[in-house]
């Protein structure tokens, strides 16, 4: 494995240009902590007037903090080595580490891994972006983000001086393209649902298992582990809100024998990223759809408190069966999709239900910065990079939408009057939670 860890150095010194094999070359020495010094030797300028040249830029590298320590690296290792080293530990997802895994493995590395790190250069990374344009925007997208974020990486391990990813973008569709010429405007149904399409899912999903993960992922955009994960304990019942702080998965290099029967894939870890952790506002047909899940919950929980061979689990999960047992990561997958079919809907992916609710936020001109906190985005430019071809994807002009961003999103000045107002008298919500032990 690679070993990056001479980054850190506290001083250097360079030496003068001597003759070396048939040209010419100089040494570099860097100074670390515990008094050792490793050397570096630049060498192959056929003239002595070249080597000093290049001597002189390396000592303003020096002096600035943009030398290159490890100028040999090649592409494929060093994104082993990120993956390893940054993303492994920085993510708690056993599924997030192995996508971005399986994004490297069969699409960057494949282009660009026999190239050294510090030759890549933006001419490179658009070749990258067009060939997986062509491929699938969905992976063209996922490999812009993860270029950006491990290129940024590598400046800080001294891999390359800065990164040649900034800036480059990823080609314009043909609908968008079609746009500026002519400004017509279509409907992607294999991406996203039309507002009268919503509006059956949520309507039609009412009498499945799975309607409350159908109106988390709509209405509010969560996604699928971070729905099998909320708790009630998460909900503020006066000021109508939701703290999202954990998701279901498997822990990172852990032993199915390690866990309980059928508990390996549904442990508590943390979320994606740290803007992950956040607070939403809950719409009002989500919030009165939690208080009735809550009710069926503590049904479900006196009618099975004293039932010995299969107890009820008092997990305090929104999304469980009627032992209480948190819904598994694919348990939504055969409803979903029956659903779709029996109602004449696209045949869509359940992400693309997250998609739909950014698309709306966007084409309803929200803020990029405030559509990615709700998100939960680590920064803007993903929320961008993923949703943003999407935002013409809804018909202009379609009297619904208005309407439509109303009902579903929170009206902000009404929830701070009824907060005052709350604030004012005591309400009475007993008849949600659990009585006393």
């Amino acid at each position: 494995m690679l070993d990056l860890n001479l980054q850190n150095y506290i001083g250097w010194r360079v030496a003068q240009v001597v003759p070396v094999r048939d040209g010419f070359g100089y040494r570099i020495f860097l100074k670390y902590a515990d008094g050792s010094e490793k050397p570096q030797q630049k060498s192959g300028f056929k003239t002595e007037k070249e080597a000093n040249k290049a001597r002189e830029k390396t000592i303003a590298e020096l002096y600035n903090g943009t030398f290159i320590v490890y100028a040999r690296v090649k592409v494929a290792d060093y994104m082993n080595f990120w993956l390893e080293n940054d993303i492994k530990k920085r993510t708690d997802s056993h599924e997030t580490y192995y996508s971005y895994c399986g994004i490297v493995k069969n699409h960057i590395i494949p282009v660009l891994g026999k190239k050294k790190m510090a030759d890549v250069n933006r001419g490179d990374i658009q070749k990258l972006f067009n060939a997986k344009a062509d491929y699938s925007r969905s992976v063209a997208e996922q490999v812009k983000t993860i270029m950006n974020v491990s290129f940024d990486y590598a400046v800080t391990k001294k891999v390359i001086s800065n990164n040649p990813v900034k800036g480059v973008n990823l080609p314009k569709t043909g609908n968008s393209q079609r746009k500026a010429g002519f400004r017509t405007r279509n409907i992607d149904t294999t991406k996203t649902l039309t507002l009268e399409q919503i509006q059956i899912l949520l309507e039609k999903s009412k009498n499945t298992p799975i309607h409350m993960q159908v109106m988390f992922n709509v209405l509010m955009g969560l996604r699928r582990s971070e729905i099998n994960g909320l708790k009630y304990s998460d909900v503020d019942y006066i000021n109508r809100t939701l703290k999202v702080e954990r998701q279901l998965g498997r822990v990172h290099n852990a032993d199915k024998e390690e866990f309980a029967p059928k508990t390996f894939t549904k442990q508590e870890i943390g979320l994606k990223t740290e803007s992950s952790y956040r607070e939403l506002p809950i719409p009002d047909i989500v919030f009165e759809a939690i208080l009735e899940e809550r009710q069926k919950y503590e049904v479900n929980r006196k009618r099975r408190i004293n039932d010995k061979s299969n107890p009820f689990f008092d997990g305090n999960y929104i999304c469980c069966s009627t032992y209480g047992r948190p819904r598994s990561k694919g348990f939504h997958f055969q409803h979903y999709k029956k659903l779709l079919a029996d109602n004449g809907l696209p045949d869509i992916r359940w992400h693309d239900l997250r998609t739909t609710y950014c698309t709306l936020l966007l084409k309803e001109s929200f803020n990029p910065k405030a559509v990615s906190k709700l998100m939960g985005h680590a920064k803007e430019i993903i929320t961008m990079d993923t949703y943003g071809d999407n935002r013409n994807i809804i018909a202009d002009g379609v009297p619904e939408m208005e309407a439509y961003m109303k009902e579903v999103l929170p009206d902000l000045e009404a929830q701070e009057r009824f907060r005052q107002e709350l604030l004012e008298i005591v309400p009475d919500v007993s008849e949600y939670l659990p009585e006393p032990a």
